[in-house]
């Protein structure tokens, strides 16, 4: 069974120069300066980077820059609280990856 997601496209537009963060499929996660989208959900992410997280050691931040992440891999698409993001202390946070979507 293929299962179809209906995204509010108004939603998504008062999204557009705020800071983002996108989960994946397969379990990536993304925080960026959403610079645009199209009818496929396809992402544009400026000033973006990859949060990688470990069990033995801190979040590794992976500097991305122009980033574009395909619509049909996007999971999770929430603004971030930039205020309170600032305020988090990566290097002392150790958790699970998540794993990827099975179908």
């Amino acid at each position: 069974m293929k299962f179809r997601y209906f995204i509010n496209m108004a939603a998504l537009e008062s999204y557009v120069n705020h800071t983002v963060g996108i989960i994946t499929a397969d379990g990536r996660h993304f925080v960026g300066t959403l610079k645009g989208f199209d009818q496929s959900l396809n992402l544009i992410l400026d000033d973006s980077h990859e949060r990688v997280y470990s069990t033995t050691q801190g979040v590794e931040q992976v500097v991305l820059g122009l980033h574009i992440i395909r619509g049909d891999n996007v999971v999770i698409v929430g603004e971030v609280d930039e205020a309170i993001d600032s305020r988090i202390d990566f290097s002392k946070i150790r958790a699970e990856p998540l794993p990827s979507i099975v179908h």
